[in-house]
């Protein structure tokens, strides 16, 4: 009885948020369900002050959720927060009864950081970013095998699992799952030396990361900026692998990255491994971080990349605030003083902020001044006669938004 295995229940808390925030963490959730092919049918929200440490939800809450993915053959059961091993099995116990593994049906239980994990193992196309989300994945996991667990299906080659897996297979699986880690640490220290080389030869030459939350329009922009082809989508993690191009603006060139966006929540263990990766942030001179200022959160989300550049040793390097989607915002709200909100974020400690429109390719032209301009400074510092007798090259006019 597979029919609904792609569809999925989301679960969350609500005591210490608001309603509206309950409900957009819970939009973003749907959304990565639906970046892996899962529908979301119904919620299930429990307001509660903290976790029940068995099971997450309290015990009345856990016999709708049952009776609900029971009735309707729901294959998948999302969880908002991270659980704990032993919330996870007694999950699995509770949710996955003799009476469903007699009709061959089996409901799969993610939380927010292992269905993030899938979607990085999914949307990774070099070596080094599967190398980095499979070692992340796996350390995961350890401590979370259980003896209904399915997520190790895709590992095996989609063979499925093996019927009656009792403690002893556990056991293996671990063994399994410990060996891979320690080969996947090699594997991937070997690629960190070779792109470590790689940075090296880069050292004279200005570099340009674009940062943000992830489903912002970095790719758009990079496309914008650089006239490359990067795979720009509207899903979340369209680039999981970072992408560096040579730009030229003027006479001066400059090396433009798109590197993976940022996401609430985003599991310990993948930023430890995407560090190597992450080094093309650490080590730009200057960063774009772009913002979806139509988001109705898009504030909470400037707050969430900062934080997350703070925890990867890039926050002081000089920012741009790039505030995109202008042209929706104006339309949701059409009386907005675009100088007062330039204020506010100045004084958030952004000296550069601009407003830009990826798609409708509004004030690209002034952003693309305002990046020559920063580029030229540190291209100065590094080739100091570069320009002399005061020659400058202004490639585009100036824009006012």
């Amino acid at each position: 009885m597979k029919e609904n295995s792609d569809k999925a229940v989301l679960v969350a808390l609500s005591s210490t948020r608001a309603q509206e925030e309950t409900d957009e963490h819970l939009d973003e959730l749907a959304f990565l369900a639906e970046t892996m092919g899962i529908k979301t049918v119904n919620r299930f929200v429990q307001n509660l002050p903290h976790p029940d440490p068995r099971t997450f939800l309290g015990k009345g809450k856990i016999g709708e959720l049952k009776a609900y993915v029971h009735s309707g053959k729901i294959g998948n059961v999302i969880f908002d927060e991270d659980l704990t091993p032993s919330q996870l099995k007694n999950l699995e116990r509770e949710l996955n009864t003799k009476e469903l593994q007699e009709e061959d049906f089996k409901i799969r239980i993610y939380d927010r950081s292992l269905l993030i994990l899938d979607i990085f193992l999914w949307r990774a196309q070099t070596a080094q970013a599967r190398t980095q989300v499979e070692l992340a994945r796996n350390q995961y996991l350890l401590p979370r095998l259980t003896r209904l667990w399915t997520h190790l299906e895709r590992q095996r080659g989609g063979t499925g699992t093996r019927g009656g897996a009792g403690e002893k297979e556990i056991e293996t699986d671990r063994r399994n799952i410990r060996f891979q880690i320690t080969l996947l640490k090699e594997k991937l220290e070997k690629i960190e030396k070779q792109r470590a080389t790689q940075r090296k030869a880069r050292t004279n030459v200005v570099r340009v990361a674009l940062v943000g939350y992830t489903n912002v329009g970095k790719s758009t922009l990079m496309n914008l900026l650089s006239g490359s082809g990067v795979l720009a989508e509207n899903k979340l993690f369209a680039t999981v692998d970072s992408t560096v191009r040579k730009v030229v603006f003027g006479t001066i060139p400059f090396l433009l990255s798109d590197t993976v966006g940022f996401i609430r929540k985003l599991p310990h263990h993948l930023i430890e491994s995407f560090k190597s990766t992450l080094d093309e942030v650490r080590e730009a001179d200057l960063l774009l971080h772009v913002v979806d200022l139509a988001h109705p959160f898009h504030d909470n989300q400037i707050e969430v990349v900062m934080k997350t550049l703070e925890e990867i040793g890039a926050a002081s390097i000089p920012t741009v605030l790039v505030l995109n989607k202008i042209d929706l915002f104006r339309e949701q709200h059409p009386d907005v003083n675009l100088e007062e909100m330039r204020g506010f974020y100045r004084q958030k400690g952004f000296v550069d902020v601009i407003f830009v429109s990826a798609t409708a390719n509004e004030n690209i032209n002034a952003l693309k001044q305002l990046l020559f301009e920063r580029i030229k400074e540190r291209h100065l510092q590094i080739y100091p006669n570069f320009m002399k007798d005061g020659y400058e090259f202004s490639p585009w006019p100036t824009e006012t938004t």
